[in-house]
C-alpha cells in the first residue's frame, strides 16, 4: 500500500519536510496505525502524532483513527493549534 501523508504547521518544521510517500503493509490498514507506524519512524514528531488532539483528514476529509486507509489515499495532519 502507498500512501501520501502531508504535514502541517509545526509538524512540517520537525519532520523536515511538508509530505512524503509511505509504502506499508498491513492487513487492514487504518488512520491509527499509520500515524503509529510513522511515529515509531519519526521520533522529532512522534508525540504529536500520538496525541489524541491531533487533527487528521483522508483525501480532504477530517477522519478518526479508525478510519480504513485505501492504496492511494492522501493523510494529512494538523497539530492542534492556540490562540487567543
Amino acid at each position: 500500500m502507498k500512501n501520501t501523508v502531508r504535514y502541517f504547521a509545526l509538524l512540517r518544521e520537525r519532520a523536515g519536510a511538508d509530505a512524503e510517500v509511505v509504502v506499508w503493509e498491513d492487513p487492514a490498514p487504518d488512520v491509527g496505525k499509520l500515524r503509529e507506524l510513522l511515529a515509531a519512524r519519526t521520533p522529532a514528531i512522534a508525540s504529536w502524532l500520538l496525541a489524541p488532539s491531533l487533527l487528521v483528514a483522508v483525501n480532504r476529509e477530517y477522519a478518526a483513527a479508525g478510519t480504513t486507509l485505501k492504496d492511494g489515499d492522501e493523510v494529512a495532519f494538523f497539530p492542534p493549534v492556540s490562540g487567543g
